[in-house]
Parts: C-alpha cells; structure tokens; sequence
C-alpha cells in the first residue's frame, strides 16, 4: 500500500509491525516479521519512519507527520512531471504544426458569402491561361462577373469554358449573360446534369462548395496536386458529355420573322433549342412571346426544309446557323 512513496513490501511489514508493537531490536524484528532484507532499514531511515535508539531498538516515526512529510514530497514531484509533461506535449504540437503547414496549406476551407466571392476573384485574376467552370441549377453565392473579373481576365487571353446545368436556363435572365460570354469567344456547353459546381484555374487551383446554403455558405480552396487533377478530370468528363451553346451576335434583335437566312433571334432560338430548352423557356430567357418562338422555329423548319425538329437542329449545323 505505501509503494507509491517508495516502501517495497518488506519495509512497509517492519514499519507497520513497529507503529502496532512497538520498539524493537533488528533480531526481533526478524523474529516476527521474517528475515530482513539487506537494507530494509537502512531505507525506513532514510526516508524518517524509524529511528534507533542508544540500545538499538528501533522506534517508529509518527505516521501522521513521517507519511504526511513523504506524501507532500510526492504530490510535488508529480506536480513537477505534470508540469514538465505538458511542456512537452506543447513542444511536440509546436513541432507537429511547423512540419505540418505547408500540407495543411494545400486546402483551404473558406466561409460566407464575401469570403467566397473573394476567392473567385482572386481565382480569375490569378489565372493565366485558362478557367474551367461547372455551374450548377441558380447562381447562390457568386453572381455571374458580378466583380468584373472574368472580363479582365478574357481581355488578356485567358480562355474560359464553361458547362450549365440545364435547368439553369430556366432562370429569369440566365441567357443573355451566356451570349455575351459567347460573344467574347468564351465556349460555354450545356448537359442535363452537373455533378458539382467547381472552377479551376490553369489545372493547378481548384474551389469547390462544401454547402448549397446561400446564407451560410463553405467553399475549398484546394492547392493540392493530385486532388486539382481529380478535379480537372471531373470537368473534362462533364465536357465531353455536354452539349455545345451556340455562338450569336451581341445584339438581341426583336424584329419580324426573315424571309431569307436566320437573324440573331433565330440563332438564339436555335443554340437555346439545341441546348435543351423547351420553348416555353426559351420565350422567356429572349423575352418573346410563346407564339412568337413557335413561329420563329416553324418558319426556321421552312426555311431548312425540315419535317421534325430533329431534322432542324442537324440542318441548322450543317449550314452553320447554331455555329
């Protein structure tokens, strides 16, 4: 019981035998308590549980003030390794942290809406050559070229493609800003369905959204390697299986149905067609009237001597319409 403060078994016999009998000599003791070993003694001296006296008889120390006097000294020395542990354990965190940074860098984890909106500019200024985009269904948190970026970045060569999901197209407004992007020789593909949202910039930076939430958003920002390459993959795929959004003028023109080749308006129509959109979608991202379109395209089907639509949208590639 009292190997805590140093006492092996034998030792703690002979002292509890003096504290319940009384003095005694070293032949008693080895008398009632069995042979003593080299020693044992010689440490209950030490350690001021017995002394011996003039006949050499030995006289147990008080335990109240001779195991109070160990005990004290132990709880301090436990509170030394204690201290001393846990200086340790910050020098190990300490060390973990400094080898560790330059991995913990590779990803970031990015909150809010100002946050997130600001790596997107960062993305598109930084780039050099190219930018790839998946988007997904509504704009949530960055507004298409709501901070100018992507146009600089288009002004100084860098090549964007893009792929929408197809029911981004049914948002109110959601054409014009991809024509324009068109216009600017930016290749924008359409597909029924987009895996994630993501944008990578020159196939070495990538960000990701962790939530959907518009109020409070997450994105990463990934530096890593091997996961940017995941990543450029995921968009190459998503490329191939998407559908090409043709290429129009700059100028929305509303005027009547032609006689001849396809205006702007019947090349929207078209590149909105091909992609996808029904007519009533269409209507609405060109501000037309439903029966409108429907003329526009029957007069189109006319023009290409086609019978379905079908037969339409291979004409219209074929003679460079939907271009």
């Amino acid at each position: 019981m009292l190997a805590a403060i140093g006492l092996d078994e034998h030792a703690e016999r002979v002292y509890t035998h003096l504290v319940a009998h009384g003095p005694a000599t070293r032949a008693e003791l080895a008398a009632r308590c069995g042979p003593l070993p080299t020693g044992a003694l010689e440490l209950l001296q030490a350690s001021g549980l017995v002394a011996p006296d003039a006949a050499r008889r030995f006289t147990a120390a008080p335990p109240a003030v001779a195991l109070e006097a160990l005990l004290t000294g132990q709880r301090h020395a436990l509170q030394e390794a204690e201290l001393t542990a846990s200086k340790l354990t910050e020098a190990y965190r300490s060390a973990a942290a400094g080898n560790d940074r330059a991995h913990r860098d590779l990803i970031e984890v990015v909150a809010g809406r100002a946050a997130i909106s600001h790596r997107v500019t960062q993305l598109q200024a930084g780039a050099e050559h190219e930018l790839l985009a998946l988007v997904t269904g509504r704009h949530q948190v960055v507004a298409a070229d709501e901070t100018g970026a992507e146009t600089a970045a288009v002004a100084r060569g860098v090549t964007y493609r893009v792929v929408l999901e197809r029911r981004s197209l049914d948002e109110p407004g959601a054409a014009r800003p991809l024509f324009e992007a068109l216009d600017r020789q930016q290749q924008v593909r359409v597909v029924e369905n987009v895996p994630t949202k993501l944008i990578v910039a020159d196939r070495s930076l990538a960000l990701v959204p962790l939530t959907a939430s518009t109020t409070d958003p997450v994105a990463l920002v990934i530096r890593a390697p091997a996961l940017v390459t995941v990543l450029t993959v995921l968009f190459e795929q998503t490329w191939e299986w998407a559908h090409p959004l043709g290429r129009t003028g700059p100028d929305l023109a509303v005027g009547p149905v032609p006689a001849g080749e396809p205006d702007e308006t019947d090349r929207r129509i078209l590149a909105l067609l091909l992609s996808g959109a029904t007519d009533p979608a269409v209507a609405k991202q060109l501000n037309l009237g439903l029966r409108t379109v429907q003329r526009r395209i029957s007069r189109l089907m006319s023009l290409a001597r086609a019978d379905t639509r079908i037969q339409l949208g291979w004409q219209a590639h074929r003679r460079g319409w939907a271009d």
